[in-house]
C-alpha cells in the first residue's frame, strides 16, 4: 500500500497589508518557495496560492518527504597548475577544501581534478527553513520601504502576526519575527478573531472559509464581481466595473459584503466623470449607471464591506457622509471654474512650466498652434479652426477641477467649453487630443482632434529628443513611446496620408533649444519607425516584411502599414519565394557590377529568355493598389526563372553584358516598387 505525500503549507499573518503590495507578495511566496524546492529536487504536486489583506499562503501539494539522491560532480584546476613536480599546490588543496575531503580524495579527468560523489537526499522538512530564509530575501525585494517592530531588527512590509508552516501534520521549526511556526492560523478579524487549528494543509482554506475569510484570490474577486452585479441590477442599473478597481477591492476584504448608498440629486450636474474620480478613485466605490453603454449615471454607489454588519445602515451612512464633502469640493470647483470663460484661462499658461528647458505651457501651445496650421495646411482642412483649437487646447490644466483631479485633463477642457459657447467641434478636439491614451483606446473622432493630438504629440517627442532626455530601455518618464504609438495610430486608423519624418522635422525647428541637427531628426525618426514595428508585426506580419517595406525608405504610415497588408496577400503566393530568391541574386549580380545604365536595347537580345522576361516587364501596369501590383509581380517568377537557366548574364561582349545587367536593373526596380522582395524569405 502507497503512503500519501504530505501537502506542505507555507502562511504568513500580517496586519492588514497595502492593496498593492497583496498579490504580488503572494506571488514572491509561491515563486519562492516552488523555485526553493527545485532548486533542492524535491518533487511537488500542484501549488495553490491564497491572500487576504491579512495573510498571504501557499498550499504545494504532494512533496516527497525527501530529495532525491544528490549527485555532486566538480571540476579543478588544471593539473599544470595543480600539481607542480609532482606535488599538490595550494590550488590543489583549495580545490580539495571546497569538496570537503583530503586531497587524495580527488581524481582526474580531461587533463583537470575532479571530484564525484553520490548523496542520499536530506528530509524535505530540513530544508524548508532554508527555503523560507530565500524566499523572505525575494519578497523583501518587492517593498522599497519596510516596517520595523518591536524590539527587533527585522523587517516586513507590515508587521507579521503569526507564521504557520504544516508538512502534512507536522510543524516545521521556523523561527522569524520573533515568532515560531505553529499549526494555528487566524479567522476574520472581527467575525472570528479566535486561533485556529488547523490539522494538516488540506484543512485550511474550509476552516477558514468557516471562519469568514475567504481566502482563495479568483472566487473571491469572482464573488465580488457577482454581488456588484447583483446589487446594481437590484438597483435598476449596471455597475461600472474595471478591473483595477475590482482587482483593489479583492485585496482589501476577506469577507466581502456589498452595500449600496446614495447621493443627493444636486451632485448630478457635475459632468459623470467627475462623480466617477471622485467616487471611484478616492473612495474605491463602484458607480452605477443606467444603460450598459454608461451614458447617464444614477445617484447611487455600491461599496464592498468586510463585515457583516447588524447594523448595515450605520455603514451606509457612513459612507455617504464620507463621499458627501468630496463631491461637494468638486461641486465648488466646477461652479468657480465656469465662471470664467473658458478662452480666458489662457493668460494664465505662462505660469506653469512644461518642462525647464522647453518654456512655460504658453511656449507651447505656440508650438502646437504653428505645427497644428501646418497639418490642416497639408490636409486642406480649415486652419482658422485648427488654430484656435491648438491655442486653447492646454486651458483647463489651469483651472481648479483639473488641478484636484489631473486624470481629467481634456475632458474638462470639453466640458468648459461647451459651457463657454463654444462649438461642439472646438470641444470635442479639447477633448479628444490626449488619445490615444494607450493601446486599444480610440483615436480622436474628428479631423480637427486628430490635427491637434498630432501637433501635440510631435511636439512632445520633438522637444524631449532635442534636449537630449529620450527614453531608455527600462525608463520613459514623458511617455514619448505612448506619443510615437499615438502618431502612427492617428496616421493609419484615420487614414491621413502625412509623412512623420517631415512632421517631426517641423516640430524639431520649433522647439525653442536643443539639438535639431539632422542626426537628432535621424534618430528621432528612427524611434517612431521603431514603435511601427511594435505596431505592426504581430500574427500574419514577419519582421522580414517590416523589413522589407522600410528599405523602400518609406516614413509614411499610412502607406507603410498598406504595403506591409499587401505582402500578406503576396507571400502566401508559390511564386513569392523564387521571385525573392531571384531578387536575392539580380541584387547580388548588381552590386558586383557597380554603375549599370539604365538603357535597354532589345536589339543586343540573343536569347528568346531575355525578350520574353523584358516583354513581360513591360506587360505589368502598376498603377493599381498595392495588393494588384504585387499580384502583377508574382508573374515574373516563371520568365525570371528560365532567364537565369538560360542565360549567362557576364557575357563575354561588353555590349551585352551592359544590356543584361539594364535589363536586370530594371527588373530590380519593380522588385522594390512596392517592397524589397530581396529581404522576404526565399
Amino acid at each position: 500500500m502507497t503512503t500519501a505525500l504530505p501537502d506542505l503549507l507555507l502562511e504568513l499573518g500580517c496586519e492588514d497589508l497595502p492593496a498593492r503590495y497583496v498579490m504580488p507578495l503572494a506571488e514572491a511566496l509561491r515563486a519562492g518557495v516552488l523555485g526553493g524546492l527545485a532548486k533542492r529536487g524535491v518533487s511537488h504536486g500542484e501549488a495553490r496560492l491564497f491572500a487576504t489583506p491579512r495573510r498571504i499562503a501557499v498550499l504545494v501539494t504532494a512533496v516527497a518527504a525527501e530529495q532525491a539522491t544528490q549527485s555532486i560532480d566538480l571540476t579543478g584546476p588544471a593539473l599544470n597548475v595543480a600539481l607542480k613536480d609532482g606535488a599538490p599546490t595550494p590550488a590543489a588543496f583549495g580545490f580539495a577544501k571546497k569538496c570537503g575531503v583530503e586531497f587524495a580524495a580527488l581524481g582526474q579527468k580531461d587533463g583537470k581534478l575532479h571530484y564525484a560523489r553520490t548523496e542520499p537526499g536530506k528530509p524535505t522538512a530540513g530544508l524548508i527553513p532554508a527555503i523560507f530564509e530565500d524566499t523572505l530575501k525575494g519578497m523583501d525585494e518587492l517593498v522599497p520601504k519596510r516596517m520595523r517592530w518591536g524590539s527587533g531588527d527585522e523587517t516586513f512590509v507590515r508587521p507579521v502576526s503569526w507564521i504557520v508552516c504544516l508538512l502534512g501534520s507536522d510543524v516545521v521549526p521556523l523561527h522569524r519575527f520573533g515568532l515560531h511556526a505553529q499549526h494555528t492560523t487566524r479567522g476574520h478579524r472581527f467575525h472570528a478573531p479566535e486561533a485556529i487549528a488547523l490539522p494538516t494543509p488540506a484543512d485550511y482554506e474550509a476552516r477558514l472559509k468557516r471562519a469568514k475569510v475567504w481566502s482563495q484570490v479568483s472566487s473571491r474577486k469572482a464573488e465580488i464581481r457577482r454581488q456588484i452585479e447583483a446589487e446594481a441590477a437590484r438597483l435598476g442599473g449596471h455597475a461600472r466595473i474595471t478591473e483595477d478597481l475590482l482587482d483593489e477591492v479583492t485585496a482589501l476584504v476577506e469577507w466581502p459584503v456589498v452595500i449600496a448608498g446614495r447621493m443627493e440629486q444636486r451632485f448630478m450636474e457635475l459632468p459623470p466623470e467627475v462623480i466617477v474620480a471622485t467616487v471611484e478613485t478616492n473612495q474605491r466605490y463602484f458607480t452605477v449607471f443606467e444603460d450598459v453603454k454608461h451614458s447617464k449615471l444614477k445617484p447611487v454607489f455600491i461599496t464592498i464591506a468586510n463585515v457583516e454588519s447588524r447594523d448595515v445602515s450605520q455603514i451606509i451612512e457612513g459612507n455617504e457622509r464620507v463621499v458627501r464633502p468630496r463631491l461637494s469640493d468638486a461641486m465648488f470647483f466646477w461652479e468657480q471654474d465656469k465662471k470664467r470663460g473658458f478662452r480666458d484661462y489662457l493668460i494664465e499658461l505662462d505660469r506653469i512650466t512644461y518642462q525647464k528647458e522647453l518654456g512655460n505651457l504658453f511656449d507651447r501651445v505656440k508650438r502646437i498652434e504653428k505645427l497644428a496650421f501646418e497639418l490642416s495646411w497639408l490636409l486642406g482642412l480649415d486652419t482658422v479652426d485648427a488654430q484656435k483649437a491648438a491655442r486653447y487646447c492646454k486651458n483647463d490644466l489651469v483651472t481648479r477641477m483639473v488641478f484636484e483631479f489631473p486624470e481629467l485633463q481634456g475632458l474638462m477642457g470639453f466640458y468648459y467649453a461647451q459651457a463657454s459657447g463654444e462649438s461642439e467641434e472646438f470641444a470635442v478636439a479639447i477633448r479628444d487630443h490626449y488619445l490615444p491614451v494607450q493601446q486599444g483606446t480610440a483615436i480622436p473622432a474628428t479631423r480637427q482632434g486628430q490635427v491637434l493630438a498630432l501637433a501635440d504629440k510631435s511636439d512632445a517627442l520633438a522637444g524631449i529628443f532635442a534636449i537630449g532626455q529620450k527614453p531608455t530601455a527600462s525608463k520613459d518618464p514623458y511617455a514619448l513611446r505612448r506619443a510615437a504609438n499615438g502618431v502612427l495610430r492617428i496616421c493609419i486608423e484615420g487614414a491621413l496620408p502625412l509623412d512623420v519624418a517631415a512632421l517631426l522635422r517641423a516640430a524639431l525647428d520649433a522647439q525653442p533649444t536643443g539639438r535639431k541637427d539632422p542626426a537628432t531628426h535621424t534618430e528621432l525618426v528612427e524611434f517612431v519607425m521603431e514603435r511601427l514595428r511594435a505596431l505592426l508585426v504581430t500574427g500574419s506580419v514577419t519582421s522580414e516584411m517590416f523589413e522589407a517595406v522600410k528599405a523602400i525608405g518609406s516614413t509614411q504610415p499610412l502607406d507603410f502599414a498598406r504595403r506591409v497588408e499587401a505582402l500578406k496577400t503576396f507571400v502566401a503566393l508559390p511564386a513569392s519565394a523564387n521571385l525573392a530568391a531571384a531578387h536575392k541574386r539580380v541584387r547580388n549580380i548588381l552590386k558586383q557590377a557597380g554603375d549599370v545604365g539604365i538603357a535597354i536595347d532589345a536589339k543586343l537580345f540573343d536569347n528568346d529568355t531575355e525578350h520574353a522576361l523584358f516583354a513581360a516587364m513591360n506587360a505589368l501596369d502598376l498603377e493599381g493598389d498595392y495588393t494588384a501590383q504585387l499580384l502583377q509581380l508574382a508573374t515574373l517568377r516563371e520568365p525570371v526563372d528560365v532567364f537565369f537557366t538560360a542565360v549567362m548574364v557576364n557575357a563575354d561582349d561588353p555590349a551585352v553584358r551592359s544590356n543584361r545587367l539594364a535589363l536586370l536593373a530594371r527588373l530590380d526596380k519593380l522588385c522594390r516598387s512596392v517592397a524589397d522582395i530581396s529581404l522576404l524569405p526565399g
